[in-house]
């Protein structure tokens, strides 16, 4: 499932940036190749449209984002789940029952 929603994540900021650079600031982008006032989708709807598209996918952005945090994989549910550097804190053999061994000295070279 999570999988499935960071896909979902990707095409949206996908679609996002994408209707995001059709638009421009200024009020032109794609609404103002259409010059024509018969045009279906004149040049005001073309904007609305824009706009329309923008706040939806952001919200739904926000929404699959929230979504994915709270279904988020959490690790430590059981002992498969731990890290490998977990385990090997737990399987550690303590110090205290390790034998001391006395260090054995270096020869020593003859002096001349």
């Amino acid at each position: 499932m999570y999988s499935l929603i960071t896909i979902l994540i990707v095409i949206v900021c996908l679609l996002l940036t994408l209707i995001v650079l059709v638009q421009n600031s200024k009020g032109g982008g794609l609404a103002a190749n259409f010059s024509a006032s018969n045009q279906i989708m004149g040049v005001r709807k073309t904007a609305d449209f824009l706009e329309k598209a923008t706040w939806t996918l952001a919200g739904s952005l926000v929404f699959l984002c929230i979504l994915a945090a709270l279904i988020l994989p959490s690790s430590g549910k059981s002992n498969a789940d731990k890290s490998m550097l977990d385990s090997q804190i737990e399987n550690a053999a303590d110090p205290s029952t390790i034998p001391f061994q006395t260090p054995v000295p270096l020869p020593t070279e003859p002096e001349i």
